[in-house]
C-alpha cells in the first residue's frame, strides 16, 4: 500500500501547534510558503524514493560478505540522490556546505524519511548527531577536515558507545586510546550495536568513539571522546589508506534490517581526541540528545507509516454489517470500534508530532532567541521536552503499529501484508539512545533537580491559559477538551510535588514513579498539542460558512484523546506516588526464579 507524506499535517503542526512563527525574525527566509516547499520536496523524495525500498529492504537486508557491508539493493542510489538533493544539511552551518534552517524543518523532514524508510533514516540521523558534536566540541582543523563532509553527505558518521559488558552504565567500558608519540592515538577495543557501522553508500565514515587514555579516572568521569576515520584522511582532506578498524559481523535482528548493525573492532586504529581528556561523555551527550529528539520523531514517522497502512486496509476489508451502512458486508472502517482506534492512532501521532516539534522550536529558539532571557527559558524547555520526546513518542510508535496489527486482524500477523514490518521496525525506538526507562529517570531526576521542579511548573504555567480558553470557547465542543486537560494539569502538579520531595529522603519511591511519571507527562502535553490544534481548527470553522469537515475531525480527535487518555491522568498520579515498597519487599523466588 503506497505511503503518502502527511506534508499539510505537519505544516500545520509547525504553525498552529508547535510555535514555529516564533522563529521568524532569527530566520527570514524560512517563511510558510518556503518550509512548505522544503516538505513538499522531502514529501515528493521519500514517497517516489525511499517508501518503494522499504520492503525489500526489510525482506534482504544489508549483508556482511568478505569482511564488509554490502547495503540493502536500492540503498547506495537512493543515498547518492539524498546527498544530491541536498537533504542531508538542512540545519547545518551554512560556513560547512549547510542550508541554516531552523531545527525544525530539519526534524520535519526526517518524520517523512523515516515514515517511507525507517532503515534508511537511521544513516542521515546518525550523520546529523556526529555533525552537532564536532560542531560543538571539534576543533577548527577538525571542523575544516570532517564537516563539510559530513554536511554535504558524503560521508556518514556513527555513534560508538556499546561494549559486550557495558550498555546502559558506560563506566564499565574497555576501550583504549595510547597515545602514538605524534599527537594522536590509536584505539583498541570493541564496539557493539553500531548503527550503519560500516556500508558501501558513502566514500567514508567518521566513527566518534568513547574510550579511556592510560591515566583515566574510572568510571565515567575517565572516559573520553575520539575520532576515527574508516579511511584515513589527509591534512589537505584527501583519503589515504584504510585504517586499522573493521566491522566482524552485523546483527541478526527482530527488524530494520535494511540497516546494518555492526560489531566494531579497533584494531589500533589512528585516532585524534574530541574536546577535552575525560570530558568525553559530557561531549557524547551533545551528540546524544540530538539523536534522541530523532528517535522520538522516528516513533512519529513509524506510527504514521503504520496508521496510512491500517486506514487504506479499513477502507478495502469487507467485514459483518455496520450501524453506519446499509452495505453487506460493510467496510470495516464503518465498525464504531474499528473507526474508534483508527481515531486514536492519528490523535496520538499528531499529539506525539506536537511534542516533538515543539522540542526543536525551543532548540532553535535556544539558540537563535532575541535576548538572553528567551533563550534561557527555551533551554529549560528543550531539556525538560526532550527525555519525554524521546520516550513518549517512541512508545506511541510502537502502540500505534501494534493498534495497526490489530486493524488487519489475522492479515496484519503474516508477512504478506507488511504491517507486520512497522511492528517489528518500531519496537527497537524506545531501546535506542538510552531506553525509556532511562529518560524517565533523566525527567525525574536532573530535570526535576532544575530549580526543584521550576521547569514543570513553568510548562503548567504556560497550558493553563489553552485549558481557560477551551473551557470558555463559543464552540462548546471544546469544554470537554478544556475540562479534561485542565484535570490533567492538576495531576502533574500533585504528582511532581510529590516526586520533588521524596527525590531527597526516599530516592526508592522516586525512581519507582518515574516511567508512569514520564507517560503522564506526555499524556498531558500531547493533550495540549491537541488541543491548539483544536482551537485553530475552531478558527476556521466559525471563519467560512461552509466549513471544510478536516476541522471538525481535528476537534474530534483532541476530544477522543481527552476522553480515551487524558482521563487516565488522575489514576497515573496514583501510579507516581505508589512508593517501592511493595517492590523491595519481592525477592527474585517469589517472583518465579529458580
Amino acid at each position: 500500500m503506497p505511503f503518502r507524506a502527511p506534508v499539510s499535517d505537519i505544516a500545520f503542526c509547525l504553525h498552529e501547534v508547535a510555535g514555529f512563527d516564533r522563529l521568524a525574525r532569527a530566520y527570514p527566509d524560512a517563511d510558510a510558503e518556503t518550509v512548505r516547499a522544503v516538505l513538499e520536496g522531502a514529501g515528493q523524495f521519500a514517497t517516489e524514493v525511499l517508501a518503494p525500498l522499504n520492503r525489500d529492504g526489510d525482506r534482504i537486508g544489508a549483508r556482511f560478505e568478505n569482511g564488509q557491508v554490502i547495503a540493502a539493493p536500492g540503498f547506495g542510489e537512493a543515498y547518492r540522490q539524498y546527498v544530491q538533493q541536498g537533504w542531508s544539511g538542512l540545519a547545518a552551518d551554512p560556513a560547512y556546505g549547510g542550508q541554516g534552517l531552523p531545527k525544525a524543518v530539519a526534524l520535519s523532514v526526517f518524520e517523512m524519511v523515516h515514515a517511507a524508510n525507517m532503515a534508511f533514516g537511521l544513516c542521515p540521523m546518525l550523520s546529523e548527531a556526529a555533525i552537532e558534536a564536532l560542531s560543538a566540541h571539534g576543533t577548527e582543523r577538525q571542523k575544516a577536515l570532517y564537516l563539510a563532509k559530513l554536511v554535504s553527505g558524503d560521508w556518514t558518521g556513527t555513534m560508538n558507545l556499546t561494549e559486550p559488558q557495558a550498555g546502559s552504565d558506560l563506566s564499565l567500558l574497555w576501550t583504549r586510546a595510547e597515545p602514538d608519540g605524534q599527537g594522536g592515538y590509536r584505539l583498541t577495543g570493541e564496539k557493539i550495536y553500531i548503527t550503519w557501522g560500516d556500508h558501501d553508500v558513502a566514500d567514508n565514515i567518521v566513527h566518534l568513539v568513547l574510550a579511556r587514555l592510560p591515566d583515566a579516572p574510572e568510571g565515567v568521569r575517565g572516559i573520553s571522546l575520539f575520532l576515527a576515520p574508516k579511511r584515513r584522511v589527509g591534512e589537505d582532506g584527501a583519503l589515504g589508506a584504510a585504517n586499522a578498524l573493521r566491522p566482524a559481523s552485523i546483527e541478526h535482528k527482530l527488524g530494520i534490517h535494511g540497516s546494518p548493525t555492526c560489531v566494531m573492532l579497533f584494531e589500533g586504529a589512528t585516532a585524534e581526541l574530541v574536546g577535552q581528556p575525560n570530558q568525553g561523555l559530557a561531549h557524547m551527550f551533545t551528540m546524544m540528545n540530538a539523536a534522541r529528539l530523532n528517535v522520538g520523531m522516528e516513533g512519529v514517522g513509524i506510527a504514521e507509516r503504520a496508521y496510512q497502512q491500517a486506514l487504506e486496509y479499513a477502507l478495502e476489508r469487507r467485514q459483518g454489517r455496520s450501524p453506519w451502512s446499509l452495505e453487506a458486508p460493510g467496510r470495516i472502517f464503518d465498525h464504531p470500534d474499528v473507526r474508534r482506534t483508527l481515531m486514536l492512532m492519528r490523535a496520538k501521532i499528531e499529539a506525539a508530532r506536537g511534542l516533538c516539534l515543539s522540542t526543536a522550536v525551543a532548540a532553535d529558539l535556544a539558540r537563535v532567541g532575541e535576548t538572553e532571557a528567551e533563550r534561557a527559558e527555551a533551554r529549560l524547555r528543550e531539556e525538560l521536552f526532550t527525555p519525554i520526546a524521546k520516550a513518549w513518542s517512541t512508545d506511541v510508535g510502537v502502540e500505534v503499529a501494534s493498534q495497526g496489527l490489530q486493524v488487519h486482524g489475522g492479515m496484519g500477523y503474516v508477512e504478506e501484508t507488511g504491517a507486520a514490518q512497522h511492528y517489528r521496525d518500531a519496537r527497537i525506538a524506545p531501546i535506542y539512545e538510552g531506553t525509556n526507562g532511562i529518560q524517565a529517570i533523566d525527567l525525574m531526576g536532573r530535570k526535576l533537580a532544575i530549580g526543584d521542579g521550576e521547569a514543570v511548573r513553568r510548562l503548567i504555567a504556560e497550558i493553563q491559559p489553552t485549558a481557560s480558553a477551551l473551557k470558555s470557547h463559543d464552540n462548546a465542543w471544546l469544554h470537554a477538551i478544556g475540562a479534561r486537560l485542565e484535570a490533567g494539569i492538576g495531576a502533574v502538579h500533585a504528582a511532581t510535588g510529590w516526586l520533588v520531595e521524596r527525590r531527597g529522603h526516599a530516592q526508592p519511591d522516586a525512581l519507582a514513579g518515574a516511567t508512569p511519571y514520564l507517560k503522564l507527562m506526555g499524556d498531558v502535553i500531547g493533550g495540549w498539542m491537541l488541543a491548539k490544534g483544536a482551537l485553530a481548527a475552531a478558527e476556521r470553522l466559525s471563519a467560512t460558512a461552509a466549513p471544510d469537515p478536516h476541522w471538525r475531525t481535528r476537534i474530534g480527535l483532541a476530544r477522543l484523546f481527552s476522553e480515551q487518555v487524558l482521563a487516565q491522568a488522575p489514576g497515573l498520579t496514583a501510579a507516581v506516588t505508589q512508593g517501592s515498597a511493595d517492590l523491595y519487599n519481592t525477592s527474585p523466588e517469589a517472583l518465579g526464579a529458580a
